[in-house]
């Protein structure tokens, strides 16, 4: 008997923030595979940072392009925007 191995499926999802526009974090673009890699491919092109969770971002996916995180997610997000920021200080 063979073991086949399978490959994960990529997952992305990319997330937008301005406080004095929007309550909370919203989904931006979102998904698997092909989409995925694009997402990744424009992030780099674009210097953004990356944050490498599966986790939530099969969270950020699973809500949809263009909603707002809840409120089980503001920690979690919180901690990315965080480093995003400290990473701007630096850069600056």
């Amino acid at each position: 008997m063979t073991e086949k191995k399978t490959q994960e499926r990529k997952i992305a999802a990319a997330l937008k923030y301005k406080p004095e526009e929007d309550n909370a974090p919203k989904v931006v673009a979102a998904g698997y595979g092909e989409v995925a890699r694009r997402i990744e491919k424009i992030a780099k092109k674009e210097n953004i940072p990356i944050h490498k969770d599966k986790v939530l971002a099969q969270a950020l996916a699973d809500l949809g392009i263009g909603v707002e995180i809840p409120p089980e997610l503001y920690e979690a997000v919180a901690r990315i925007l965080i480093h995003v920021a400290r990473l701007d200080r630096k850069l600056k």
